[in-house]
């Protein structure tokens, strides 16, 4: 892709829809935020112009919106101005809760392979199993993740684990159905061709399978990934945390912090940008490495 096509079919879409989205939010940040400075300075007695009305409106300490530029502030100030490991610092926040993330992803991952090898290769585990599967992810993991946290505290299990199992629930799923569809895809003369050389049902599961299998199971890792991080934000809103992302959203809400809450959403969308990224580097390497055609 040349310098110039780059910035034609990616650079000027995505900056597009960044401004349309800054704009949006200017304006509903003006719009919710202007009748609460309205009445304060109808009680204070206060006259302001127009130019001194927006810039007060936009500059609210507790503001019912915060406009970008407060929420970049705040970012800044948290990130770059503070120690890593200080309590105050998102770093420190986002490291506990990725900590819980790659933990149940990798849990996730490993449960999602082995239920698609089994589905695969046992027809009642098709029949039976998969539809089970299916009618788990329709429970909302607000219900679950309580549950979950309550059960485990009763026999003693705090910390890092409820959160992962929580990821775990989320990330399993989108692993399991990919490579099911992944297992599947090889063609009936390859499968044929094997019969042919007297290969096992083991053989032919690492030899045809798995490397047919590779495309679907990155792809369907990008989202468990990012599945896996909403589920640890959420297993920190019922233990009442005191470190993590979802902490951070449970602290500004008690204290109608809206910047700090805004932050940390930005905060939990990089890092979920980071983590899929980083997936996606490691798929396109691999699929390289297997002969597949860089795009």
């Amino acid at each position: 892709m040349t310098e110039r096509s780059f910035i034609h079919d990616r650079l000027v879409p995505v900056g597009s829809i960044l401004l349309l989205m800054l704009v949006i939010w200017y304006f509903a940040a003006y719009s919710m935020n202007a009748p609460f400075q309205r009445d304060f300075d109808r009680r204070a007695g206060e006259t302001r112009s127009n130019i001194e009305f927006l810039m007060k409106t936009m500059s609210q300490p507790k503001p019912t919106m915060p406009a970008p530029h407060q929420v970049a502030e705040n970012l800044w100030k948290n990130t770059f101005t503070v120690k890593p490991w200080s309590k105050r610092s998102l770093v420190y926040h986002s490291w506990v809760t990725l900590s819980a993330t790659l933990s149940g992803f990798a849990m996730g991952t490993a449960l999602g392979v082995a239920i698609a090898i089994g589905i695969v290769h046992i027809p009642a585990l098709d029949r039976s199993f998969l539809p089970w599967i299916i009618a788990s992810q329709t429970i909302p993991i607000l219900a679950i993740a309580p549950m979950i946290i309550v059960l485990l505290s009763a026999i003693g299990i705090t910390g890092l684990l409820p959160k992962a199992l929580i990821s775990t629930y989320l990330s399993f799923f989108p692993v399991a159905v990919g490579m099911v569809k992944g297992l599947r895809s090889p063609d009936v003369l390859h499968l044929d061709l094997m019969r042919t050389y007297s290969a096992s049902k083991m053989q032919t599961l690492w030899k045809l399978r798995i490397p047919a299998s590779v495309p679907f199971f990155f792809t369907s890792m990008k989202v468990a990934i990012a599945a896996s991080l909403i589920g640890a934000i959420v297993g920190e809103l019922p233990t009442g945390a005191v470190a993590g992302i979802g902490s951070k959203l449970l602290a500004g809400s008690y204290y109608s912090q809206t910047v700090d809450i805004f932050a940390a959403l930005i905060a939990g969308s990089i890092v979920a940008i980071l983590l899929v990224t980083a997936v996606d580097v490691v798929g396109r390497f691999v699929n390289t490495r297997m002969g597949a055609k860089a795009q």
